[in-house]
């Protein structure tokens, strides 16, 4: 079972139907409660980082959760789009401190690169790093994306998926039992429903 942590600024019913067309069985959490009942776990994310970090600061007990049964207990986290980026230690976009379960940090696409922002639409996005969440993904596996911000991890094997746009960027990143993904899984079809089936059998 696979608990979809819902924060306030999550894409949560597309989650649940990939989920359930692999034959994954999800449900939603909003509660502490949840979370720490939770086998395996979705951090879903939807706009900015600063509304994001807030909105799962204010839930009462959700982030003291969220660290229990990701830092001590070691249950399977994946952040996915903007929550990715939640795991990191901060963004350029705000102010706010994030999760600070991987290092590293989220930068604005430069304007010098020639390329439009939001980096938006499907991107290939290849291995970098041996990781359960990435195996089995054929050749040129193809993502959805729609992010502003991108991921620079301090640790260079921390990234597990690579794509270019304008520049190299960590498409996946991972460490131990947390995981994150820029992209849209839930979106990407055949290589989306991969990534998910992947992170399900962790």
């Amino acid at each position: 079972m696979i608990t979809i942590v819902n924060y306030g600024m999550g894409n949560l019913g597309s989650l649940q139907n990939m989920l359930k067309r692999i034959g994954v069985a999800a449900q939603v959490a909003s509660e502490p409660e949840g979370v720490l009942a939770a086998e395996k776990l979705i951090l879903p994310g939807v706009g900015a980082f600063d509304a994001a970090m807030r909105c799962i600061g204010e839930k009462e007990g959700l982030r003291e959760a969220l660290d229990q049964r990701v830092l001590k207990d070691g249950v399977p986290v994946l952040g996915v789009c903007l929550g990715m980026q939640l795991l990191t230690d901060r963004s350029e976009e705000g102010e706010l401190p994030g999760l600070g379960w991987i290092k590293g940090r989220a930068h604005r696409f430069p304007k010098d690169l020639g390329m439009k922002v939001p980096h938006m639409g499907w991107n290939i996005a290849l291995p970098a790093t041996e990781s359960p969440l990435v195996t089995d993904l054929g050749p040129e596996p193809r993502y959805y994306f729609v992010h502003s911000y991108y991921v620079k991890v301090d640790q260079p094997d921390h990234a597990i998926l690579t794509c270019r746009y304008g520049l190299d960027f960590a498409a996946g990143i991972g460490r131990e039992n947390i995981y994150g993904v820029q992209f849209h899984p839930e979106k990407s079809h055949r290589f989306g429903m991969q990534i998910l089936k992947n992170f399900s059998d962790l």
